[in-house]
């Protein structure tokens, strides 16, 4: 018979710690770092630039929404949901076009800041894959017929 308890499942022969990826990245301050990274980058790479185009002039609000979604995302306190609802990603970027060259910087962006601020450890196995399937997800448009 298993129990959760906390950050913790109790059985009868032992206490087992569970680490969401919240934690393994240092918590509130590793995402805050990760969020930072990621829009300095947009804000810099040649390679984003079709990204950054939908974006707003100042990324400040975008980044307090990526920050509170990854947070909650990630195991932390449900930031987003508590402000904004249900988070419903693709739904509210319908109003720009999201297509190849938007993705393929957002990631870019996001795998770069990753690498520079948590780097190689065991949770990027489990949390770089889903982040690459929601970036696939929010595309809303079909790239130009050649």
């Amino acid at each position: 018979m298993r129990k959760h308890s906390g950050p913790f499942f109790v059985s009868r022969a032992r206490v087992i710690a569970v680490t969401t990826p919240y934690e393994a990245i240092g918590g509130e301050s590793g995402v805050r770092k990760l969020v930072d990274r990621f829009y300095g980058l947009m804000d810099t790479l040649p390679e984003a630039a079709a990204c950054r185009a939908i974006h707003p002039a100042d990324l400040a609000g975008s980044a307090e929404k990526l920050f509170e979604y990854l947070t909650g995302w990630m195991g932390g306190p449900p930031l987003f949901v508590e402000k904004r609802g249900p988070p419903m990603l693709r739904r509210r970027h319908l109003h720009v076009a999201i297509a190849g060259a938007e993705i393929d910087g957002w990631l870019l962006c996001f795998m770069r800041a990753w690498k520079e601020t948590v780097g190689d450890n065991e949770i990027a196995g489990q949390v770089l894959p889903q982040i690459h399937n929601l970036a696939l997800h929010m595309r809303n448009r079909e790239e130009p017929a050649a």
